[in-house]
């Protein structure tokens, strides 16, 4: 499937986050330790928030990230507050750029890792159910998008967490509608620019992994010598598909089948469970 980290906090050059640490997305990209692939090789993705930007930059490319060279130059020049990574392995969709994530529409950018089982089964009747003038937008073939284009038809820009939840439940009715009996894998990112939300659910209840970072101020105690914590605030967090390195206490596993938000004023879990799309 696929690796990805969304990071939130003190504005940072990108290579900080991407390629420094001991087991970063890019080592990652060749080299991850718990996903369903050792291999992600099949694209990747960047998309950051600027100061002035209205909208997210996004850069997507078909090829592996640990070799492109112009990833490598822009997460050297690039500083941001606000970004999501991601690298691809592809569960049968086309390797092509419009199917790297992350995914944009206005403000809001999204990434998944997971799949929806029997996509080719689905896909008909969960197109039927994006909103006509949203669909207009929708560029790939992937399940990731057409996750992301229901949640928006679903309430995304008024309530988040909402929104995903039915999303999950549609997905969840159709497959069963086809006879599929285990129809939603995933672990999902998405933000508004301002707050991030993150969401590790599946419908075997065995999700892909997901981390949160544990609060800045409680590692900058436990390990003082650590340079990059005397340098971001104590809002800063990460939340990754695996950890980026060893330092303990650092990571935090994210429990079965919760959601959470990092906003200013504190961060958030709560439990995830999908809605029934005819009682939502």
């Amino acid at each position: 499937m696929c690796r990805w980290l969304a990071y939130s906090g003190t504005p940072v050059l990108l290579e900080t986050i991407l390629y420094k640490p001991e087991h970063s997305l890019i080592d990652q990209s060749l080299h991850s330790r718990m996903g369903v692939e050792t291999t992600n090789g099949d694209g990747f993705g960047v998309g950051w928030y600027g100061p002035d930007l209205q909208t997210p930059a996004v850069v997507r490319d078909i090829g592996p990230a640990w070799s492109n060279r112009n990833l490598r130059e822009i997460a050297g020049h690039v500083r941001s507050s606000l970004f999501f990574a991601h690298i691809r392995a592809s569960t049968g969709t086309a390797v092509q750029q419009t199917n790297c994530h992350p995914f944009r529409h206005g403000r809001w950018m999204w990434m998944h890792n997971g799949a929806i089982a029997e996509f080719h089964r689905v896909r008909r009747d969960l197109a039927l159910a994006v909103d006509p003038e949203l669909f207009l937008d929708m560029e790939g073939s992937t399940d990731s998008e057409m996750m992301f284009y229901l949640a928006l038809t679903l309430g995304l820009e008024q309530d988040p967490p909402r929104a995903v939840a039915r999303m999950a439940g549609l997905v969840e009715r159709t497959g069963h509608e086809h006879g599929v009996e285990f129809p939603l894998q995933m672990t999902v990112a998405v933000t508004d620019g301002e707050r991030l939300w993150a969401f590790r659910y599946s419908s075997l209840k065995a999700s892909r992994s997901l981390f949160y970072s544990t609060r800045v101020d409680t590692l900058r105690a436990l390990h003082p010598d650590v340079e990059f914590l005397q340098e971001v605030s104590d809002t800063t967090r990460l939340i990754v598909s695996e950890p980026l390195g060893d330092l303990p206490g650092a990571w935090n596993a994210v429990p079965e089948g919760t959601g959470g938000v990092v906003q200013s004023g504190g961060d958030e879990m709560f439990s995830f469970t999908p809605l029934e799309p005819a009682l939502a």
